[in-house]
């Protein structure tokens, strides 16, 4: 079963490996860490933050299961980055830490979703401000420190982000299933595969 690591575990300071194919392992992963996202109250989980070495967020800027969207980004890249806000954050891998954090108000996003589609994202407000922030996780760029967390996956009442507005192009919505247990050796075995290119090294800003 996943659980959500805390700094400082060592996945937290680990560059994710791009992921190679959707399987149904894979989609079972994502459904248990959407289930696990909402349980602890966040709007984004990264999968390094449950101690899987892949690039993959997901992302429901609503933070409940029966509201809002389901994102999922499998091997995600910024391509390019405009404006600046700044904004009050907090994690779920950094509990009860919040602070005010930089980020570019509006981004464009690639990634690919769950049937092995490419999918392209235009994105501002609160979706731009996690969707950033759990990119961070993926690449690795939190700080060492713990005294700035990297962004913002923990809704909070204290946190000023506004929710602001989102655009979004492609199909990378992910329906909602109900949760499975997960063999985490398993991810990438099963017979329901599709294969993924790999985009090249993301932007790290």
């Amino acid at each position: 079963m996943l659980r959500i690591v805390k700094y400082p575990h060592p996945a937290l300071r680990h560059k994710s490996k791009p992921l190679r194919r959707v399987d149904g392992e894979l989609k079972n992963t994502v459904r248990e860490m959407f289930d696990l996202m909402y349980l602890q109250k966040g709007i984004g989980l990264a999968a390094n933050q449950v101690d899987l070495p892949y690039r993959f967020f997901v992302l429901n800027p609503e933070g409940d299961p029966e509201q809002g969207q389901e994102y999922v980004f499998l091997n995600p890249v910024i391509n390019k980055r405009s404006g600046t806000e700044e904004a009050e954050e907090g994690c779920l891998s950094f509990p009860e830490i919040y602070a005010p954090v930089k980020r570019s108000a509006k981004i464009v996003i690639s990634a690919y979703n769950l049937a092995g589609e490419e999918v392209n994202y235009e994105l501002t407000g609160l979706l731009a401000r996690a969707a950033q922030h759990e990119y961070d996780h993926s690449t690795a760029s939190c700080s060492s420190t713990g005294s700035r967390p990297p962004a913002c996956c923990r809704s909070n009442r204290r946190c000023s982000i506004s929710s602001g507005s989102s655009r979004a192009t492609g199909s990378g919505d992910h329906p909602r299933r109900s949760a499975d247990r997960l063999a985490i050796g398993r991810i990438g075995t099963a017979t329901d595969v599709e294969e993924l290119p790999v985009h090249s090294s993301p932007c790290v800003w």
